[in-house]
């Protein structure tokens, strides 16, 4: 399992400039991944951007995105470009994990439709696949040039037909950042549907879990999963907040779990945007053993 970080983009009063900084020091200090999240209506940076500006300023990490919400942006041929235009700059090292979306005010704010989300979600997939291979053309040409800016894609879901649409359309699947059952049973389903489907070899699993360091860790995590999901009184919070890591034995736990339930990368995204977080997490991995494990895929630079 390779271990990731992400992106402080939707971390309230965070330096937005820092995001190039975080990237940086990311790749510097050995993590294999950087991740973004993504909401509409909330305080967050735009995840495209901020992935942009982050393949521009390295080389190596790759970057991940769990999830981009499908279901409101409306226009499968420009996100399509977007997403080839990051996978271009980067070099490849994109990977797209994409999803409906769930949150009511992102699709009621957009104007997205609030029904048929599965068969959008289909139309989309399709619409987007026919994008990077070159079949939406001009008079110009294919629009992007087929055989170039074509990420990597996990499909979300957590029933069955969200299990078909990843072995029919993705690479793999993109697990919810709470749950361990969850995440067994999901790894489950799709590997069925990856059965049944015919396709070669195993899905690709990929998940994230909310993660702090330091003295202020347990504080700033409650504080941080509550506004996200609304109040402490959210259904969400509870989950949420009990698979969020603020300490060396809940990360050490988790690692393990996660590692055994067969996820094939983690991305451990900030509850605090202070730019220390890159480094005490670094510190905090090597504590545990991560970067002598050889289950776990992390080395400091």
């Amino acid at each position: 399992m390779k271990i990731g970080i992400g992106l402080p983009i939707a971390v309230p009063g965070r330096p937005a400039r820092e995001v190039k900084q975080w990237a940086e020091d990311g790749e510097r200090l050995g993590f294999h991944s950087l991740g973004s999240i993504d909401r509409l209506v909330y305080d967050i940076l735009d995840p495209l951007v901020s992935l942009g500006i982050a393949a521009a300023v390295t080389e190596r990490v790759q970057l991940f995105t769990s999830v981009l919400n499908v279901g409101w942006r409306g226009n499968p041929i420009l996100f399509a470009k977007q997403l080839a235009t990051i996978d271009l700059i980067s070099e490849g090292r994109l990977t797209a994990g994409l999803g409906i979306g769930a949150w009511p005010d992102d699709f009621t704010f957009s104007g997205a439709p609030q029904k048929g989300h599965g068969k959008l979600f289909d139309d989309t997939l399709t619409e987007m696949r026919r994008v990077w291979d070159g079949e939406v053309t001009s008079v110009s040409g294919p629009t992007p040039l087929p055989g170039k800016g074509r990420p990597k894609v996990l499909v979300g879901g957590l029933i069955t037909a969200g299990y078909a649409r990843a072995a029919r359309f993705g690479d793999g699947w993109v697990a919810p950042t709470l749950s361990l059952d969850l995440l067994v049973n999901g790894v489950q389903g799709v590997t069925e549907a990856w059965a049944t489907a015919n396709r070669p070899g195993k899905p690709h699993i990929l998940t994230g879990r909310y993660f702090c360091c330091g003295s202020e860790a347990v504080r700033l995590t409650d504080e941080y999963v509550a506004h996200y999901y609304g109040s402490k009184e959210s259904p969400y919070y509870e989950p949420v907040r009990a698979d969020s890591l603020d300490s060396d034995e809940r990360l050490l736990k988790e690692l393990i779990a996660l590692s055994d339930a067969g996820v094939d990368d983690l991305v451990l995204y900030p509850a605090s945007s202070s730019l220390d977080q890159v480094h005490l997490l670094a510190e905090a991995l090597e504590r545990v053993g991560a970067g002598r494990n050889p289950t776990f895929e992390f080395t400091t630079g």
